[in-house]
């Protein structure tokens, strides 16, 4: 891992872009404060806010803005911060970054900078990283929720146990090597096993829910299938609020998947349109009949719309939900009319309880990588645990135990995570 960051004070606006009411600007590095003493001289005292006039070289103001820094090693990045909490207009903004860019040892930020320098000065370990990500980037409450519970630090907390149980695990073993019979406990497999079983125990009580984190983080996507002309692309219509779909008399309109996605009772959904599923001599057609049928497989339910209550379909799966469409035209009591707006509101509560039976029991787990490595981190547990029993020798133990802790440092960042840093790191706004 990185020593630290870079030498370059860097700068970048931390609210959205766009006319607003006020726009917060951002300095982070060693020269940060020197920025606030070259715009309005004198520098505020840490943590307290103060209302200065921002001038430009010439002496000419900029703006009138609130100003506020902090120390460093108490701030966000852990470098001596300033914020500038100016007026949102885009023409004072640009000349602010502007007079910022002009001063010495002072360069934009690349996008994520201010979160990897927290990173890299330990103010925050990788998951919290990522939890961060997925706090601005969330939708909906669920998806705050949870990315709030990694932020905080809940799963930095379940690692670092498990940590410790792999630390008293391998010092236990390499006291065994290092050292005369006489110097260590007579038996030291008991403790080790504890240990050992400590940690298989909570890497499973992590684990568990992965399946249902994900679906929160990702949202979950839900495939509207059937035949042409029953009513797809209108029901789409009537979900988004909108005319995004086409919709026509003429079997086969729609080609590509179209998608929708919704905020339904607090959890991202995507609804997809799918082409009419039927026998077609049209090429064209008949090649977005195919992407439907791949997509519909892979999406995480399917509605299944029809006309004729007894109808089915192969795609069809467990937990999926049929339903007798057009009823505007057959005269159904037991259907739904997209066209009309019958039963769409019931069909949407259905569809709500299921999500919230399929999301139920998420954990703080919802990243493949931390995933992955925590299953890795289980197997040479269990490994270690199997050559305990053997009695081959501490050595092989001890191996098993490392390899564990390294892919639990993994995790947090402490190890080998350089090649997905930027990967990371590049997917933040530039302000964060």
């Amino acid at each position: 891992m990185p020593d630290g960051a870079g030498n370059e004070t860097v700068f970048a606006l931390a609210s959205a872009e766009g006319r607003a009411g006020v726009a917060v600007v951002r300095v982070s590095g060693a020269k940060a404060f020197d920025a606030v003493e070259t715009l309005c001289g004198a520098v505020p005292a840490p943590r307290t806010t103060s209302l200065r006039i921002l001038c430009d070289a010439d002496g000419s103001i900029i703006d009138e803005a609130l100003v506020l820094t902090f120390a460093a090693g108490a701030s966000f990045t852990g470098e001596a911060v300033a914020e500038f909490h100016c007026h949102g207009s885009p023409a004072v903004i640009r000349r602010l970054l502007g007079r910022l860019g002009d001063m010495p040892g002072l360069c934009m930020a690349a996008p994520g900078e201010f979160t990897r320098r927290a990173f890299e000065n330990g103010n925050l370990d990788l998951t919290r990283v990522e939890g961060l990500g997925d706090l601005i980037d969330a939708e909906t409450e669920a998806q705050r929720k949870q990315a709030m519970a990694i932020y905080d630090g809940q799963l930095s907390k379940a690692l670092e146990s498990v940590r410790g149980h792999l630390l008293r695990g391998a010092a236990l073993c390499e006291a065994g090597i290092d050292f005369a019979d006489e110097e260590v406990p007579e038996d030291v497999d008991g403790p080790t096993r504890d240990a050992l079983e400590a940690v298989s125990g909570e890497i499973e009580t992590i684990l568990r829910g992965h399946e249902q984190a994900r679906l929160i983080t990702n949202g979950l996507e839900v495939a509207i299938i059937g035949a042409p002309n029953v009513g797809k692309s209108t029901l789409l219509n009537a979900i988004a609020g909108d005319d995004i779909a086409i919709v026509t008399e003429v079997a086969g309109t729609t080609r590509d998947v179209i998608e929708c996605r919704v905020n339904l009772g607090g959890r991202l959904v995507t609804f997809l349109d799918t082409a009419g599923l039927r026998d077609t001599d049209d090429i064209v057609e008949r090649e977005g009949i195919r992407r439907a049928e791949i997509r519909a497989q892979r999406a995480d339910m399917r509605l299944f719309l029809s006309m004729v209550p007894e109808e089915d379909h192969p795609l069809l799966q467990a937990g999926d939900i049929k339903v007798l469409t057009k009823s505007d035209v057959s005269g159904s009591p037991d259907g739904i009319s997209a066209k009309t707006g019958a039963g769409v509101a019931e069909l949407l509560e259905e569809i709500e309880k299921s999500v919230a039976l399929r999301t139920k029991g998420a954990g703080l787990v919802s990243s493949e990588r931390q995933a992955y490595l925590l299953k890795q981190a289980a197997s040479h547990t269990d490994s270690a645990l199997a050559t305990l029993v053997t009695g081959v020798g501490s050595e092989l133990v001890a191996h098993h135990i490392r390899d564990a802790l390294r892919s639990v440092e993994e995790i947090v960042g402490r190890v080998g995570v350089e090649e997905v840093l930027g990967e990371i790191f590049s997917s933040f706004c530039i302000g964060k």
